[in-house]
């Protein structure tokens, strides 16, 4: 087995178990390499609905809008996977005008002082919004990651995800701090 393979498989077991938030990481790279399988294994948790992709056969896109913090890591990560019989494919957004088809999307902290309204022109579509940006959850962002004291956590705003029409596994909101919903 790979080693990138096995690194995923074991992110998504400690997904499961709800031991990844405690996830350690020594530096900035480490800590995006760790973001990048959770945005991977985000994938797998979330339920769109079908009028979200063009065909059967059409891509399950992980985007970034704004700066790319992660290099060629997520690229890498999601390389020959499938999801629900859906290949990954990673896209690079500089405007929230460029993105059509896009599934996860990753909201660089570049992009937050744009992040109302980012969030305003995707609410009621269903793309699951994910920042590592500070009050992003406040303007209207679905997942956070927090980082502190080099561990990794996440925040799902419940409400945020109704609202754009996603179903969240039970599986990944154990593994959260759940805010906009009884959490909250």
């Amino acid at each position: 087995m790979r080693i990138g393979k096995w690194r995923r498989w074991l992110c998504i077991g400690l997904l499961l178990t709800g031991l990844a938030p405690g996830f350690t990481s020594a530096t900035a790279a480490r800590e995006y390499q760790i973001k990048a399988v959770f945005l991977f294994n985000f994938t797998q948790f979330v339920v769109w609905p079908p009028e979200q992709f063009a065909d059967d056969h059409a891509p399950l896109v992980i985007g970034i809008l704004g700066s790319d913090p992660y290099g060629n890591y997520l690229d890498e990560t999601v390389r020959g996977e499938k999801v629900g019989g859906r290949a990954l494919v990673v896209e690079r957004y500089r405007s929230v005008d460029d993105i059509a088809a896009c599934q996860v999307l990753f909201i660089s902290s570049s992009e937050a002082r744009r992040f109302q309204d980012i969030f305003a022109r995707l609410r009621q579509r269903p793309v699951l919004t994910v920042t590592d940006a500070g009050d992003a959850g406040q303007a209207g962002g679905i997942i956070r990651f927090v980082t502190e004291n080099n561990h990794v956590r996440l925040q799902i705003d419940v409400r945020a995800a109704k609202a754009a029409g996603l179903t969240i596994s039970s599986k990944l909101l154990r593994a959260a701090d759940i805010i906009g919903g009884d959490g909250e």
